[in-house]
Order: structure tokens, then C-alpha cells, then sequence
């Protein structure tokens, strides 16, 4: 019987990048022109002045260090506080697309075959530039591929839910081949005047190659298996939408950007996800106590370090859990795909690993995989 198997990888990673510092600068500069404004209200205890951010902080709470962006100069300007990204006409391709193509040409080329082997394109991503036509779409006609292409999403897990899919459509023989991306501009809706999330998302693009395995060449990833879940939850929330323009608020409202109770997701998914990573394997026959190496979704460090020791029963090694987010920050969807990308060149035939992510929804995806001879 025909399985899947994960046959390449690709990854856009943007030229632009802002560390730490940089970030803390432009947001504390931000913050005190803030309070200068509303002196008499924060002296009547109208208001609350606001706290300044810092190093230390940021990468206690997270454990970021840098992240790649489209645009430096828009976020880091205090004046702005938001990338500056203009639009394109409708002739032009998308800069979402224009990412997407370029992590998928290096997948292609990786993958060694003409893309009239690709039946479907998947674009599964927590960040859309409009409501349709979809971008999986448009990369479609970018590639020069024929069949079908639709977008999903599912906040953090939509790489996972979209590598389930393209393992179903496999085994339901509905294509050969499919192409999976995931592109990210996650700093154009994150609100960089908030403290507690002014550093967490980066921008990048990633692309997966699914296909047959009796059409798949030698090496890659068999698909062992692949489980997803949601609760509902509104702990992690982004309101913006179509329906913003005709909202009294506005689009520029704060509830219209990245919003979480950190503490309560912590609580929440962190637990859930342990559990199902260890159920999955489970009932895979896997025991999780000996995976090689966990790429799991690149949120926050200390949520992964947890997961980490709950699925293995000890601390792992860095080798084990692959962690990106130090340089890449959470880039969403990407973030499991980018530590796969770039860390599984070590891995033997026969090694067994995981790529898992969770995030709003809530949802939560994994697929276990054994590398090929």
C-alpha cells in the first residue's frame, strides 16, 4: 500500500533582521513619548504609565534573540511601530506569493523532479494577504503548476494540518505529488506598541513536498503517521478580517492585532500537546522515550523545553530538540518546518523523529517520521 513520504524542503529567510536591542530601542522609545503625552493623566491615575522593555526580558519570557522581517525600518521607527509594506497591483505577484515561490524553487530543486509531477498546492499558513483568490493559487501559476490549490488555516499548526492533508490526498491516490508552504509576514500583525508580544513573530516561508511512495526516489521522510486536534479557546485571538472597514473601531485597534494570555496558553497547551505526541506514538507503536529528534513548533522556549522533557522523560539534548526560534523568533506556521529544514541532515536510515506544532484554536498537529535509506 502507497504511503506518504516527505520528499524535500525549502525556506525563504528575508535579508532584513532585528536583534534584541533593536527592537527594545525603538519600543522604549515609543513608550516614553507615550507617558510624555499623558503626564496628567498618569499622574491622576487615570492611566498607567508604561513600562519599559528590555534584553533581559525578552529572551527570559521567550528565549528570542533576533527575528527576520520584510520590512526593518517601519518596525524600529518609533514614529511607526509596523512594517511598511506597500501594496502591489493586482498584475503584480504578491509579495506572500513571491515568498512562497522562492522557498518552493528550492524545495523543487531539492526534490530533483519537473513540477508536472506536483498535482495540488497547499498554502497553509496563519497570515493571508486577502480573502481570496487564494495565494496557494497564485503560486500555482507563479510555478507553472497544474491540478488544484487552496488555502487553510489553522493559526500555528496550519504546516502540519496541511501535511496531513497532502499525506491524505496521497493515500486516497488523488495525486502523486504535492507542494505544502507556508508563508509567514507575522510582524504585520503583531502589535509592536504591547510589551508583553512586541518581540515574539519574524517573517520567513517554507515549503514541503509530498508525494507517493512508490513514486519517491531514495532518501527523504516516510509519513508514519499523522494526527491533528482543536479546542476552541480565546486565549490566542487575531480579529482582523473583511468585515474590519465596516467595524465602529477600526481596523487599527488593538483587538484587530495579535492578542494571548501567555500564562493561560502555557497552561493549556502545553499539557495537551505533551499528551497527544505521547498517545500518537502510542498507538503508532513508537516509544517516545527514544525519538532522535523532535522539531516542534518554534513558540517559546520554555514551552518547548517542557513538552520536551514530558515526551522524552528527561531534559533532551539540543540535539533532540531542535530549537530556531534564538535567530528566527516564532514564525507561526514555519517554525516546525524551519527546524526540520535545517536540522535533519545528521539523521541515519531508520531514525524515527517528530514534527509537531500547536498554537490558537487551540490546535495541535503531529507527524511521525523515519528517515529513508
Amino acid at each position: 500500500m502507497t504511503h506518504a513520504v516527505i520528499a524535500a524542503t525549502g525556506l525563504f529567510t528575508p535579508e532584513q533582521s532585528i536583534s534584541n536591542a533593536e527592537l527594545v530601542e525603538a519600543y522604549n522609545a515609543w513608550a516614553e513619548g507615550w507617558n510624555a503625552d499623558h503626564t496628567a493623566e498618569i499622574a491622576a491615575g487615570d492611566v498607567q504609565a508604561l513600562t519599559p522593555s528590555s534584553v533581559e526580558f525578552i529572551e527570559k519570557a521567550s528565549g528570542i534573540k533576533s527575528r527576520f522581517v520584510m520590512d526593518k525600518a517601519g518596525i524600529i521607527d518609533p514614529a511607526r511601530m509596523a512594517p511598511n509594506l506597500p501594496e502591489r497591483p493586482n498584475d503584480e505577484l504578491s509579495l506572500m506569493a513571491e515568498m512562497s515561490v522562492a522557498a518552493a524553487r528550492e524545495a523543487i530543486a531539492a526534490w530533483g523532479k519537473p513540477v508536472s509531477e506536483i498535482g495540488a498546492v497547499i498554502c497553509a499558513a496563519s497570515n493571508m494577504p486577502r480573502p481570496y483568490p487564494a495565494l496557494a493559487v497564485e503560486v500555482q501559476q507563479a510555478l507553472g503548476i497544474d491540478g488544484f490549490a487552496f488555502d487553510m488555516n489553522v493559526a500555528c499548526s496550519s504546516a502540519t494540518f496541511g501535511i496531513k492533508t497532502a499525506a491524505d490526498f496521497i493515500a486516497s491516490g488523488s495525486v502523486g505529488a504535492v507542494l505544502m508552504i507556508n508563508p509567514e509576514i507575522c510582524s504585520a500583525h503583531l502589535n509592536f506598541k504591547d510589551r508583553d508580544s512586541h518581540f515574539i513573530f519574524g517573517d520567513v516561508a517554507t515549503a514541503v513536498i509530498v508525494e507517493s511512495s512508490d513514486r519517491a526516489g531514495p532518501g527523504g521522510w516516510d509519513v508514519l503517521g499523522t494526527r491533528l486536534k482543536t479546542v476552541f479557546s480565546n486565549n490566542i485571538r487575531n480579529n482582523f478580517g473583511f468585515l474590519n472597514n465596516a467595524a465602529p473601531e477600526g481596523i487599527g485597534a488593538p483587538d484587530k492585532l495579535f492578542i494571548q494570555q501567555g500564562r493561560k496558553v502555557f497552561k493549556d497547551v502545553v499539557p495537551m500537546v505533551s499528551e497527544m505526541i505521547i498517545d500518537h506514538a502510542g498507538d503508532l507503536g513508537i516509544d517516545p522515550h527514544g525519538l532522535k529528534r523532535m522539531w516542534l513548533h518554534q513558540a517559546n522556549i520554555n514551552m518547548n523545553q517542557f513538552i520536551g522533557r514530558k515526551v522524552l522523560g528527561r531534559d533532551p539534548t539540543p540535539e533532540e530538540n531542535v530549537i530556531v526560534l534564538d535567530e528566527y523568533a516564532n514564525t507561526s506556521s514555519a517554525g516546525s518546518i524551519i527546524a526540520f529544514h535545517l536540522r535533519q541532515q545528521d539523521m541515519v536510515t531508520g531514525d524515527t523523529g517528530l514534527i509537531c506544532s500547536f498554537g490558537a484554536g487551540y490546535s495541535a498537529g503531529t507527524v511521525f517520521v523515519r528517515k529513508r535509506a
